[in-house]
């Protein structure tokens, strides 16, 4: 099934104000309209884009509850109590849960981690496991990644005597935890400057803040390629802080990665050096996910402390057992959603694409729904049975905001929670009609207003002869590459085939491209664009191509590579 797309070349800068940009950075017209687009229009606001400083960081104490947060773990440090690093099963939430861990271990804490189970458990804080911690006399919880919506499990805490500090970056509901302090740049009445950090950019303030209170300041920069990894993996904007965080942080990791990093990087087949936040996103964060996909997130946890190559060759090990069980899990689980919509899905008249079968496995129909959104483009719900009650994961595609449509949904469902783009959700079997039919008429009514033609925003038009030495290594300074910073998208019409494509893995375009009947030639894959190998060879046409520009390494030395993201077939050279 191929969907056509909707290319939409971005408005062009003020002329005068590109040419000005180029000369004082000494760079071309094509990546001064680029660094416009992005909101940087002078020399200092790129120094600063380009050399992002630690010294840019916000103060922690300007967090709303900061100051109480770092009375209360010096107070629980000085009198030894039992501290409890309460995480969440993803990469977010178990890097957040090692930091602190180890942070709080470094200054002789009586510290211990905690992470549910997804499936038996569910997502945060719980009140069955408030009361083991209880009868294992906790005196302190701390939440990283979670929390902020666990009101009655925090009065819950507080009745058995435990002290909680939420820790969290995720959106608070009307009431907020009666903790003794709640963390979280985005809840009411903080004026902290920067909202978007994640779990772990959360816990890391924490971190830095008692840090700072001790004496040790600097102390917690060990701990930034956690923060790198957990923020490039949840999909925060890089931007603002976290650009410098996840900046910092891949440099450590690319210079001197803890065992367990490395260990993942070994099993992912990457370089030491050379890894980006990208590869983080596709090849590292798989495989840490995959635990708590399948089981105990607590060996994430585990792997990320580990003190020697040894151990964290053995937990890695683990891990990548793991993925390998979740993507065989979640390729039957995706075949059999093709299937069934196929069969009984009217895609003609039905907006949303929601599937329930009892057997699923909970751990992977989130990324099996995300596949079917890219493959149909329409929002997915994918549900299977836990304890007799439908629980799954909501995917949404751009400009579709999920969970507003699940909140006019609130009373068929036991519970939601999510954001924009993904969610959670449980409901009663018998409501999954009732369900489908009216979050349908929802989609219905939004996509009046909006087409649902997926849309490639394209950055600036350029020619293949553009594509120099010096524009590849200024171009790869805008990395790290993510939310609010992506990487420039390029047009380039007529261009020609060198040599005939082929098809390499199950559906991925590998050619040669040139331009203009130039010599200048560029290696160029397109995933999932299979499909145009055959027409394109058999008439030799001219394409536009929409694509990026990434580096690949040959050999050891390493060269641009076009990824192609749409193509347009023309006409015919002869």
């Amino acid at each position: 099934m191929i969907i056509k797309k909707l290319w939409t070349v971005k408005e062009t800068p003020d002329e005068q104000m590109v040419l000005a940009l180029a000369d004082s950075l000494n760079i071309s017209n094509i990546l001064a309209t680029i660094l416009i687009l992005r909101g940087i229009s002078n020399f200092h606001q790129a120094k600063t884009f380009f050399r992002p400083e630690l010294e840019s960081l916000h103060d922690p104490f300007l967090m709303d509850g900061m100051q109480e947060a770092t009375n209360r773990v010096i107070d629980s440090i000085t009198n030894n109590e039992k501290i409890i690093v309460y995480g969440d099963y993803d990469v977010d939430g178990t890097a957040s849960a090692a930091l602190l861990y180890l942070f709080l271990k470094e200054l002789n804490a009586n510290v211990e981690v905690h992470i549910p189970n997804r499936i038996t458990d569910g997502y945060g804080l719980s009140i069955d496991t408030i009361d083991i911690l209880a009868e294992k006399n906790v005196n302190l919880i701390i939440t990283v990644d979670c929390g902020i919506t666990a009101v009655e499990e925090v009065a819950h805490a507080n009745s058995l005597g435990i002290d909680t500090i939420i820790s969290d970056h995720h959106k608070p509901k009307e009431i907020i935890p009666d903790a003794i302090a709640v963390l979280d740049p985005i809840k009411p009445g903080c004026n902290y400057p920067y909202k978007y950090l994640s779990g772990a950019g959360v816990a890391f303030k924490l971190a830095r803040a008692v840090s700072d209170r001790v004496g040790r300041k600097d102390g917690v920069l060990q701990y930034l390629d956690l923060v790198a990894l957990a923020a490039a993996a949840d999909i925060v904007p890089l931007t603002d802080e976290n650009r410098v965080l996840v900046r910092e942080g891949m440099e450590l990791i690319n210079r001197n990665p803890r065992p367990g990093i490395l260990a993942l990087i070994n099993k992912a087949k990457k370089e030491v050096g050379s890894l980006t936040a990208g590869q983080v996103v596709f090849t590292i964060a798989p495989r840490i996910n995959a635990v708590g996909r399948m089981g105990d997130a607590k060996r994430a946890v585990d792997l990320f402390v580990a003190e020697n190559n040894i151990e964290a060759e053995r937990i890695a090990q683990i891990l990548e057992e793991e993925n390998y069980k979740r993507r065989k899990i979640d390729e039957v689980t995706f075949s059999h959603a093709i299937s069934l919509i196929e069969e009984e899905v009217d895609l003609d008249n039905e907006v949303a694409i929601i599937l329930h079968v009892d057997e699923w496995h909970p751990g992977v129909i989130g990324i099996a729904a995300s596949r079917v959104v890219e493959k149909y483009y329409r929002p997915a719900i994918m549900l299977s049975t836990i304890d007799g009650v439908a629980k799954g994961s909501a995917r949404s595609i751009s400009g579709f905001n999920i969970y507003e449509a699940l909140q006019q949904c609130d009373d068929l469902l036991i519970q939601f929670g999510g954001h924009e783009a993904a969610a959670g959700v449980a409901i009663e079997i018998d409501k999954i009609p009732e369900f489908k039919e009216r979050f349908n008429r929802i989609l219905k009514d939004k996509m009046k207003e909006k087409s649902i033609t997926p849309e490639i925003k394209i950055d600036v038009k350029i020619s293949l002869s553009d594509i120099t030495p010096k524009f590849v290594r200024i171009l790869d300074q805008f990395a790290p590459f993510g939310p609010g910073n992506m990487r420039p998208v390029f047009i380039a019409e007529n261009v020609e085939l060198a040599n005939y494509p082929r098809i390499v893995g199950k559906n991925h375009l590998l050619s040669t491209l040139k331009q203009n009947g130039g010599d200048k030639v560029f290696d160029a894959i397109g995933f999932n664009l299979g499909y145009y190998a055959e027409k394109i060879a058999k008439d030799r046409d001219l394409i536009d191509i929409v694509f990026t520009i990434e580096k690949i390494a040959r050999n050891g030395i390493s060269y641009p590579q076009i990824r192609l993201k749409d193509i347009i077939v023309k006409e015919n050279v002869n």
